[in-house]
């Protein structure tokens, strides 16, 4: 009967099952070439037996003793010896001298001399050598006769020389023998072998069968490509040894053609910074780094084993939310410059309220009068000049936050922006219900450009009055419309060969910048890469730095190649045709 447990059973691990197949396919193997080197062996020994039966019997026929003998009237006295002496020299079982009617002369056994000897003779008397397996008076034997000539041709006698099959056999068994002795210990070779590698191969697949084995793969590749975060397993020698989906997305490695599997990390054509991290054997958590047009978090964490064999590789998408970091950045300077400015103005309402009580009203008019008039000037200003909400409201709240920290920042007078040129988000209002030019974009580029800006005249050398001039239009470009965001300062500006690096992460002005600086540039540049634009640096009328960056209105390359294929113009989109 079967018990529960007996049909709950585990089945056989794969290195149980390769280990059995094993130890059967090595007995099949040696027991077949044993069995071939025996049949092999036989008919070598009878043909052995053959040659050597023929060998003596044509060098007897061919003796001028024997030729001599056979002419007496007594031969037997003569060749019986002879014969006995060269059985023993040659081997063979037996020498028979006979007549040509088949008479005996000699043999092993004298008591057969004189009678006819027993086998086939019809051959030899025509002159012809032949042999046969024929039993005689001492038991089958492998034989072979041949005639004895005199000088003119004519048969005079004949010979025959043998060697039993007993003979022959004994002579196998020692083979055979020896045989099984190799065979033994090639099986006992093989089976150690066999059971070397399934230890190897139990240790290696934990126990698990065949079935355990694929089940754990197809979990493994539904796991690997429906993890959203970036994996990448590297091998010794930093190859790409595994890449999930999401590690493709984040890294740009989706392009068609050879895939990354395989590839040195330096030949899949990542920023230097990401590189270096990704070949450097130290651990790493939550790194920043830029892509092209990604902000990715890396973690990295070396697999030993005795010696380095490999990295894993975690990734992360921070795009998103070092947006929103920057733009709280943003928001937070804003309201410290409110928060200031509202002390500010409660200063003046004192010395107001003061003129009022003291009886200089006039004077308190006037007074009251200036600060109004100097602050709605330049709420005119960007209010005219910038239909964007959000972009006009950065510039409000960076000239605040200037004026606290006793910078000048002014709009140039040619800047314009209308509103129809972005929207709040991507995907947002905007002619046809695509975004142009997403306005959390507008706000990475400007806001970080002034951000800099401001940090360069607080750095740089004393002036009467540090400046920030801003510049936001659209303008006519070689492929449609382009917004133009330039940025100049009256700080120290930019060396000639760090026209470059500023646009590298980590780079900054501070001796002693904190892990989180030196990212704002580099945003800037991945933003306007990402819109198929352009971020350059160069020197400032007033001597300081200036940036310009230029972004096409069009949307993003991926954009404009769903358009084209959607046989519309981003364009017409956006006015509505």
């Amino acid at each position: 009967m079967f018990s529960p447990r007996s049909l709950r059973r585990r089945p056989r691990s794969l290195a149980g099952q390769l280990f059995a197949a094993q130890v059967v396919l090595v007995a099949v193997v040696v027991a077949g070439c044993a069995v071939f080197a025996y049949v092999t062996d036989k008919a070598q020994a009878e043909n052995a037996a053959r040659h050597r039966a023929g060998a003596t019997a044509a060098a007897v026929a061919h003796s001028p003793s024997v030729r001599e003998a056979v002419r007496t009237a007594e031969p037997a006295g003569r060749l019986q010896e002879y014969a006995r002496e060269v059985r023993r020299d040659t081997g063979v079982t037996f020498i028979t001298i006979m007549s040509v009617e088949g008479t005996r002369w000699t043999h092993p056994d004298p008591r057969q001399l004189g009678k006819r000897f027993v086998g086939h003779i019809g051959p030899a008397t025509r002159g012809e050598t032949f042999d046969e397996t024929y039993t005689g008076t001492l038991g089958p034997s492998v034989r072979v006769v041949t005639p004895v000539t005199d000088d003119e041709g004519r048969v005079v006698a004949l010979v025959a020389a043998g060697i039993t099959v007993e003979t022959i056999s004994a002579q196998l068994r020692h083979q055979v023998t020896l045989l099984l002795g190799v065979a033994a210990g090639a099986l006992l070779l093989g089976g150690l072998g066999a059971w070397w590698t399934h230890v190897r191969l139990r240790r290696h697949t934990h126990r698990m069968n065949a079935v355990e084995l694929r089940r754990m793969r197809e979990y493994h590749q539904a796991a690997l490509h429906a993890v959203r975060e970036g994996l990448l397993l590297l091998d010794g020698a930093h190859r790409v040894a595994l890449i999930n989906d999401g590690a493709r997305d984040l890294l740009g490695l989706t392009a068609p053609g050879p895939g990354p599997v395989g590839r040195p990390v330096p030949e899949l054509g990542l920023p230097p910074s990401l590189t270096a991290a990704l070949l450097d054997g130290e651990p790493r958590v939550d790194e920043v780094h830029l892509t092209a047009d990604r902000v990715v978090l890396l973690s990295t964490s070396p697999v030993s084993g005795g010696h380095r064999s490999g990295t894993v590789v975690t990734l992360r998408d921070h795009t998103a939310l070092q947006s929103l970091a920057g733009e709280l950045d943003s928001v937070r300077g804003v309201t410290e410059a409110l928060r200031s400015q509202a002390h500010e103005a409660a200063n003046r309402l004192h010395t107001v309220v003061s003129l009022i009580e003291l009886g200089r009203t006039d004077d308190a008019v006037d007074f009251a009068t200036e600060e109004l008039e100097l602050a709605q000037a330049l709420t005119d200003q960007v209010v005219s000049a910038v239909g964007e909400p959000v972009l006009a409201a950065l510039l409000l709240g960076k000239a605040a936050q200037a004026n606290e920290r006793g910078i000048e920042l002014r709009l140039s007078p040619d800047s314009h922006i209308e509103d129809a040129w972005t929207a709040p988000e991507a995907g947002g209002a905007g002619g046809a219900g695509r975004t142009i030019l997403p306005a959390r974009d507008l706000v990475t580029v400007v806001g970080n450009l002034i951000d800099n800006a401001l940090d360069a005249v607080g750095d740089g050398p004393g002036r009467d009055v540090p400046r920030v001039t801003v510049t936001v239009r659209t303008e006519d470009g070689v492929d449609g419309a382009v917004l133009l965001v330039r940025v100049a300062d009256s700080g120290p500006g930019v060396g000639p060969g760090e026209a470059e690096a500023v646009f590298e992460r980590g780079w900054s002005t501070k001796p002693h910048a904190a892990g989180g600086r030196g990212l704002g540039l580099a945003l800037v540049r991945q933003t306007a890469h990402r819109y198929g634009g352009s971020a350059r640096v160069g020197q400032a009328a007033e001597g300081g730095a200036e940036f310009t960056v230029r972004l096409p209105l069009t949307g993003p390359p991926a954009a404009r190649d769903e358009d084209a294929r959607a046989g519309t113009r981003p364009s017409e989109e956006v006015t509505g045709a």
